[in-house]
């Protein structure tokens, strides 16, 4: 395989990782259609800090980044690994996959392979995908191109967790091109790879794993609200639980992100598609995506039970990203919380460590400040709704700093404060 030029089509938390961990032992160029990320790389910096400094240089020789898709056209791999989120309806949004699909359609040559990696439902690659790259290629799928899947399977943020420790479905259009597939990933993921029987099963796995998972934390979300309105710790129970041997262990909190929070409904639209109705799929989305609602609603009810005025009262929210140590902003449930609170009249001050307010990210915040700890500003209540590492560091006293009254409300969504006013 040492011939083959890899093309990955979009360089974002997934694409960047596994453009790098290829560019070890292949050619391969990078493409993104953000000039301003192309710009970033080529200067050696990735601001999703995914891939450090030291790793960038280390493979520039092997790599090239750019934004324009004649530049690829030399390639014979090409790997798409787009976003593929939801609509304000929760249904799946293909367009970003649909307009790449055109994209390399238009530079396909015989005999190239073009891979995916993005989240879909399944039948979405051999449906809706390969059709798109026979149009624009004027080629014949399966006879002068072929197709793969490989669902990706990245944690942001997670620097243990990195793509190549992580063990890789593979999957072809045919036997041939799944052992093709198979070994081309087999070469970078040093945890091994699983061939699977087809691309649809390939895409189905991908989709119930973060199913899954949204599920069970959903049950846990449940159990909280439960417990809360008995009075009872739900960690304490939680940690009691966990001495069995196979209780899953999770706790509750926020569900947001590009993954868990988005994955369910790809595969529900596809079941009430066909006809079923994914009655216990939906009941946990709909609980997941209460809980910010529920958050608020405990934070406006602490205030009042200590004789706080709710109207134009001041609340300090730390963290905005959808998950801890991690820039990423993506599907972030923490806005949800913001705008529940501005409901009520209060005036909502956000701190995030994290975030670059030069990013476009920041469209989506309302009032982003520096480091309270460095102002003489005080809060009527504070919400910890990000677990990051920084906040973990924050002691009792400097929450009563930060507090306009000795009777500090701190509400502790991550369980990381000791002694909170509230704890999910």
């Amino acid at each position: 395989m040492k011939n083959e030029k890899i093309c990955l089509i979009g360089l974002g938390y997934v694409g960047l990782p596994l453009a790098v961990a290829f560019a070890e032992k292949f050619e391969v160029v990078g493409f993104d259609i953000n000039n301003i990320r192309i710009q970033e790389l080529k200067g050696g910096y990735d601001k999703t800090l995914e891939i450090n400094d030291k790793l960038l240089e280390s493979v520039k020789s092997n790599i090239t980044y750019t934004s324009n898709m004649h530049e690829v056209e030399h390639c014979n791999i090409y790997i798409i690994t787009v976003p593929t989120p939801v609509d304000k309806y929760n249904r799946p949004d293909l367009k970003a996959l649909i307009e790449s699909s055109k994209s390399v359609g238009a530079v396909l040559s015989k005999d190239d392979l073009v891979i995916y990696e993005s989240t879909v439902y399944p039948g979405v690659t051999e449906d809706i995908c390969i059709p798109e790259l026979e149009k624009s290629s004027n080629l014949i799928f399966n006879k002068d191109f072929f197709c793969g899947y490989s669902p990706e399977r990245i944690n942001p943020g997670d620097k243990e967790h990195t793509v190549t420790k992580i063990l890789k479905v593979t999957s072809g259009s045919t036997p041939e091109i799944a052992r093709k597939v198979n070994e081309l990933y087999k070469a970078v993921i040093t945890a091994g790879t699983f061939l699977a029987s087809s691309i649809k099963v390939a895409e189905a796995s991908k989709v119930i794993e973060n199913t899954q998972r949204d599920v069970n934390i959903a049950l846990i979300n449940e159990l909280a609200l439960i417990f809360d309105k008995m009075d009872i710790d739900t960690n304490e129970v939680l940690e009691a639980a966990a001495t069995k041997w196979n209780f899953i262990n999770l706790t509750p909190g926020l569900v947001g992100g590009h993954c868990i929070g988005v994955d369910p409904y790809y595969l529900t639209f596809k079941a009430e598609e066909v006809g079923y109705k994914p009655d216990l799929i939906l009941a946990a989305r709909q609980i997941n995506n209460g809980m910010a609602k529920y958050i608020a609603d405990k934070t406006i009810q602490k205030m009042v039970e200590a004789g706080k005025t709710i109207k134009n009262s001041n609340i300090l929210i730390l963290g905005l990203t959808f998950k801890e140590d991690c820039p990423d902003m993506r599907n972030t449930k923490v806005i949800n919380i913001i705008k529940e609170l501005i409901d009520f009249g209060v005036n909502v001050d956000v701190y995030d460590p994290w975030i670059d307010c030069k990013e476009d990210s920041c469209r989506y915040t309302y009032e982003i400040i520096d480091n309270p700890l460095d102002s003489d500003k005080t809060y009527d209540a504070i919400v910890v709704a990000v677990g990051h590492k920084q906040f973990k560091s924050y002691t009792t006293e400097q929450y009563q700093v930060l507090s306009n009254e000795n009777n500090s409300i701190v509400i502790d969504v991550k369980n990381i404060v000791d002694r909170p006013s509230w704890r999910l």
